[in-house]
């Protein structure tokens, strides 16, 4: 299909990506008519309105719609995309942002306040069940001054409101095609963003094409951009190596991480990896009879081996976590380590009895079988290999597609249950403000009044992040002491991509968005 050199690259970042320079000297072409790239992911959208979505509809979302801030690559806290936004009070309670001029939405109608009032109003609205009302938790009202002015008043002080207002779930759309109070029903977009949805087949692919009105941050170094969507990583990568796409990126199971890593100098293929923030990790419901008990829960975490599981599974592709904030971030700790030491059948053995538990507990383990990536299975059949190993538990697998998945878990279903995060954005909050409180993003209640009524309201009157370890810091020690969530490992992130493409060491946003702008085809060799 092209013609190339044959080489291979791998090279690992600690916290932003790169990669070494390849087989000889490249130029890139300009944009023109060969820069269409086609890029192969296991992230397909559940739905095209952002209105609906707190998942991985993401990775469309920021390429096709646009957002009053977002992360440039290399960024770490939001800067302008559509306004220029900051906080008018000391307190962080009034948040002004102002448009810049002659934005417009892709159908050319004007992008102003009042369609980003509509935009946001909406989302509470309509709250959709497991929708991204959940982010906006602090917002009391949002009102316009003027065609370029939107204010947003919180009900209390917020200094992550800007990285809620940067994350795709804030995306701006047009009023006169997406109601006010209900969802689009069409398969259609019409945003702001880098990229036109040109076609779309659900679950199959989209093709986006440059937005010619858009006015924001992102320099696209392509024209156009055919997303495939893959059910697994093997059939994903073998069309990387037929040269039927030319990136991979979400999903890349770890054996085919490995065998890219190893690959034949001649395959063409260059693989990078960076660090990641995505974590795994195990949710216990109060309302079952096992799972509610303390001494089971800590029971089960003093056996699980996460050092087995991401070396046996995932092949060292992830890294045993003891904390929900994972490491990279400010208030990360290792207190299940620091609690549990290494995995110790014998003192788990000690808590059941101490609270009377002398007979095997029977537990449900519950995973989904096409969200997480083709390894969920294999690592929740070693969890519950190394749960009766111990002889403690009797563990039952059970599992389901996703969508009757999530439904199931939000009514109470499961005793045990998997559950993935990608971060909404980079900030030690967003790894335990969504997991507490009456309402949160597991669908199971779970009050801790310490961290709902202190911890997280202080933290958020501190705009200096690095000034709220300790708090942080305490939250998680009170999250190890009840052990109703139990971290698994954190992710790495891998873009494998032939050797004509560059950009993909650029390409991935803090909350591991791919920004599709930043690929480019390469002209020579």
């Amino acid at each position: 299909m092209f013609v190339r050199f044959r080489c291979v690259r791998h090279v690992a970042a600690v916290v932003s990506m790169c990669v070494v320079a390849g087989c000889g000297f490249v130029s890139e072409s300009a944009s023109g008519a060969d820069q269409k790239i086609t890029v192969g992911t296991t992230s397909a959208p559940s739905t095209l309105d952002p209105a609906a979505s707190w998942d991985g509809s993401w990775e469309l979302f920021r390429n096709v719609y646009q957002t009053l801030l977002s992360y440039p690559a290399g960024a770490s806290e939001p800067e302008p995309d559509a306004a220029r936004c900051a906080f008018t009070d000391e307190s962080k309670r009034s948040y002004s942002c102002t448009l810049k001029e002659g934005l417009r939405f892709s159908d050319g109608d004007a992008l102003d306040a009042r369609a980003v009032k509509h935009s946001i109003d909406r989302i509470v609205r309509i709250n959709v069940p497991g929708g991204p009302k959940g982010l906006l938790g602090s917002l009391d009202r949002v009102e316009t001054r003027g065609e370029r002015t939107v204010v947003f008043r919180l009900r209390q002080p917020d200094a992550t409101f800007p990285f809620v207002l940067a994350t795709p779930a804030m995306s701006i759309v047009d009023p006169r095609e997406y109601p006010a109070d209900a969802l689009r029903t069409e398969q259609e977009v019409t945003g702001s963003g880098p990229y036109v949805l040109a076609a779309y087949e659900e679950g199959r692919r989209a093709r986006l094409v440059r937005n010619g009105h858009y006015r924001g941050y992102a320099q696209r170094k392509n024209d156009e951009v055919t997303l495939r969507y893959f059910q697994d990583s093997a059939s994903m990568v073998q069309a990387l190596h037929d040269e039927e796409i030319d990136v991979t990126y979400r999903g890349l199971a770890a054996e085919d991480v490995i065998a890219l890593q190893s690959n034949d100098p001649d395959d063409g293929v260059q693989l990078v990896e960076g660090a990641g923030t995505e974590i795994s990790y195990l949710v216990f419901n109060p309302e079952d009879r096992w799972a509610r008990k303390t001494a089971v829960r800590r029971a089960v975490a003093q056996i699980i081996d996460r050092s087995a599981l991401a070396h046996k599974v995932y092949k060292d592709t992830v890294d045993p976590l003891y904390s929900m904030i994972p490491s990279g971030l400010p208030g990360h700790t290792t207190g299940y380590f620091d609690d549990f030491g290494d995995p110790d059948p014998d003192r788990a053995a000690d808590l059941l009895a101490a609270a009377g538990i002398v007979e095997p507990v029977p537990l449900d383990l519950w995973f989904t079988t096409d969200r997480y990536g083709s390894m969920t299975e294999p690592a929740f059949r070693e969890i519950a290999s190394q749960l009766e190993e111990s002889g403690l538990f009797e563990v039952t697998l059970k599992s389901r597609a996703w969508k009757t998945y999530e439904a199931g878990y939000r009514r109470g279903e499961y005793p045990v249950f998997g559950r993935g995060w990608f971060p909404d954005f980079p900030d030690p909050e967003n790894f335990i403000a969504p997991f507490v409180g009456e309402r949160n993003a597991l669908g199971t209640p779970y009050p801790v009044p310490e961290i709902t009524s202190v911890l997280l309201p202080r933290s958020r009157r501190e705009a200096d992040r690095s000034a709220v370890v300790a708090d942080f810091e305490r939250a998680q020690q009170i999250l190890v002491d009840d052990a109703r969530l139990l971290p698994l490992w954190q992710g790495r992130q891998y873009v494998a991509a032939s050797e004509e493409i560059s950009g993909s060491e650029r390409s991935l946003d803090p909350s591991t968005v791919m920004l599709l702008w930043e690929l480019r085809r390469k002209t020579s060799w």
